[in-house]
């Protein structure tokens, strides 16, 4: 994969000063996020005594639940017409909750707070994207999505980077690090409510009163339709990156570095993303979106059959490229497919389907590991993955038939 110099440079002026505050606001609170994130699948099981089957149940509902938040976040963003406040008050849900994790006694505390939290995030997920969408520059979209993910993945980077140090200073003390975590997360509010501000209405722009009636969402368009396809047979074939820290502590890593598996996978999402992205906006999304899948074979492989702490660090690298491939170009998807007065819907209905489909894997893979162990999970993946790869060869040449049609 290669990029002009001067391409990448131009698209990274072109886009406007709103999509950049957007990108630095997900990376705060991904910094947040993933400072707990990364340390809380070994804190319910080490500390709390969880089980694997837990830790699954509790990371799929908690998806889930944004998922489903999504849908009527977005909706009420097309029926009121604006995205800004909704955005805001999803992410200032979240930042309130964050100080829950030092101070829970017991798993059902824990429970609660990843739960709210988990609204926060959908209230503010399906209004953040389509404000992205509105934002970006037409032929630029891909290249938008693909910064504001690559920022955003940049703080799940240095989250669990950050979680590694503290860990370390504050002598494995998971509360005292999950207090330190509560800062970018009120961070990340003060921007998105002083430095982004929400576009001009177009004029013309069609009032829609009931986003998620039977009639509009037939307008949302048979292209659209086979994007969430697609994109549910990605997120069958993968599972909470939970699995990954519990896989790397299984082989012996340490309790202070097991951030270090969300470290390196994010480092190598956050690198990739936006130059996919960029690529995308040249030749098109769907050989890339093949080359993520395959990526994501490898990866469940080489975590199977890993004997050792490298070739589980070569899994997790692999597992990121995957996303770098995929997350970016399928949100760019969904808003080149859809009208733009009901993309706050379209990304709610999308995040509702892959929630759903992602609580389903997260489920199955916490079963499989407790039952068979953790070789049976990835192996699972992969056959997923695999099934995947054959399912999108003909779903990919409708995708593109609908959307010409569309154009």
């Amino acid at each position: 994969m290669q990029t002009d110099g001067n391409s990448v440079t131009s698209r990274w002026r072109n886009l406007p000063a709103g999509i950049w505050a957007l990108g630095f606001v997900s990376m705060l609170m991904d910094v947040s996020s993933e400072m707990i994130h990364a340390l809380l699948p070994v804190y319910l099981v080490v500390g709390l005594g969880a089980t694997a089957l837990t830790v699954g149940i509790i990371e799929g509902i908690a998806e889930a639940t944004a998922a489903i938040t999504k849908v009527f976040s977005g909706a009420l963003s097309d029926r009121i017409g604006r995205r800004k406040e909704l955005a805001a008050l999803g992410y200032g849900l979240a930042a309130v909750t964050k100080p829950v994790f030092p101070l829970a006694p017991s798993i059902s505390w824990l429970i609660a707070a990843r739960f709210v939290d988990r609204v926060g995030k959908g209230i503010r997920g399906a209004p953040r994207d389509a404000l992205v969408a509105d934002l970006a520059p037409v032929g630029l979209r891909g290249s938008a999505f693909g910064l504001r993910q690559s920022l955003d993945t940049f703080g799940a980077f240095l989250g669990p980077l950050a979680a590694i140090g503290l860990m370390w200073l504050f002598s494995n003390d998971f509360r005292s690090v999950f207090w330190v975590a509560v800062i970018p997360a009120f961070l990340a509010l003060a921007l998105i409510l002083l430095a982004v501000h929400e576009p001009a209405r177009p004029e013309g722009l069609r009032k829609v009163r009931n986003p998620l009636a039977r009639a509009e969402l037939r307008l949302l368009g048979k292209a659209y339709w086979l994007v969430v396809a697609v994109a549910a047979l990605f997120t069958l074939a993968r599972f909470s990156e939970a699995f990954l820290i519990l896989r790397a502590e299984s082989a012996g890593l340490s309790l202070m570095l097991v951030p270090l598996v969300l470290v390196g996978m994010n480092a190598v999402y956050s690198l990739v993303a936006w130059p996919v992205g960029v690529v995308s906006d040249r030749t098109g999304p769907f050989k890339l979106l093949i080359v993520g899948l395959v990526l994501l074979v490898a990866a469940d492989l080489v975590l199977a059959f890993a004997g050792g702490l490298a070739s589980i660090a070569l899994g997790v690298l692999l597992w990121g490229l995957h996303m770098g491939f995929t997350q970016g170009l399928l949100a760019a998807m969904v808003a080149e497919s859809v009208p733009p007065e009901l993309r706050g819907t379209a990304f709610g209905m999308f995040n509702l389907v892959t929630g759903f489909a992602l609580l389903f894997a997260s489920v199955i893979a916490g079963a499989l590991w407790d039952v068979l162990g953790a070789q049976w999970t990835f192996l699972a993946g992969a056959m997923f993955a695999a099934l995947a790869v054959l399912a999108l060869l003909p779903l990919g040449q409708h995708v593109r038939r609908s959307a010409q049609a569309k154009h």
